[in-house]
């Protein structure tokens, strides 16, 4: 690993939304679905900075140069009785790459979880995504071989929720 005098991290504020913005489509770019990010600054600022803040972000810089950033929050391990750390993001620009900075951002993030009693880590890589998987890999993390993750997209997630609705309606309409 080269070291870079000039590196550090530190968390985003609201000033960074901008940063984050960029380096959310730069990852999108890299993972190959750039036309994916629907995001705005302005949503970035109500979900990251607003009255109940959704993710938390560090970004890295090399001198004033914004090279990566990670996204994450904290779900919860109901077997553990304690939160855990979720990393949704993690994104080292490509020719910033090979200087450690994405180990110092799992690294920072690590310090984190320690720091807020957090019983894991967890975080989903793209299967094709082979050097993530070795560098994740090369640092102790492994595989989850036996889950498979499950999503409904806001339209699933409407249709789901009015059937429940009219589910309900339903049942009071014959006086249950």
């Amino acid at each position: 690993m080269k070291e870079v005098a000039d590196f550090k991290i530190r968390p985003a504020g609201v000033d960074d939304v901008p940063v984050i913005l960029e380096l959310i489509r730069d990852l999108a770019t890299y993972e190959r679905a750039p036309h994916e990010v629907t995001a705005t600054e302005q949503q970035l600022v109500d979900v990251l900075f607003g009255e109940r803040p959704a993710a938390e972000v560090l970004l890295a810089f090399e001198g004033e140069s914004p090279v990566g950033f990670a996204l994450f929050f904290h779900n919860f391990s109901t077997w553990l009785g304690r939160p855990g750390l979720y990393l949704e993001d993690l994104f080292v620009k490509p020719e910033k790459r090979g200087k450690g900075y994405g180990r110092a951002l799992l690294v920072e993030l690590a310090k984190i979880a320690r720091d807020r009693g957090c019983g894991r880590m967890e975080w989903a890589v793209l299967n094709w995504n082979e050097p993530a998987i070795k560098f994740y890999r090369a640092l102790g993390a492994k595989p989850m071989d036996e889950w498979t993750v499950f999503r409904l997209t806001p339209e699933e997630i409407a249709k789901l929720a009015d059937a429940a609705d009219t589910a309900a309606t339903t049942q009071e309409e014959k006086g249950h």
